[in-house]
């Protein structure tokens, strides 16, 4: 087997994880445009108010904002630390 046809074999798809890296992306960012204007504030404090009494990094928390015809939700999601 020539060298050609071997990186032909084991390299993955870049296009098809380029183009779902992309809907990603764009998923996100019309998410984050449908959001109400106070929204990025609201966050913020909420965070501060967590971190007075819970230390946390900030990557583990998750925010995600969901909007539909009945309801918006705030969802928000804290990996607590062991108490260790």
């Amino acid at each position: 087997m020539s060298l050609l046809n071997y990186f032909k074999k084991t390299k993955p798809n870049t296009a098809k994880l380029a183009k779902e890296r992309l809907q990603i992306l764009v998923a996100h960012e019309k998410s984050v445009r449908n959001q109400p204007s106070y929204l990025p504030e609201l966050q913020k404090e909420l965070l501060a108010v967590i971190k007075k009494y819970v230390q946390v990094n900030q990557e583990d928390i998750a925010i995600n904002y969901e909007s539909d015809d009945d309801q918006e939700t705030l969802e928000l999601n804290i990996v607590l630390p062991d108490n260790t």
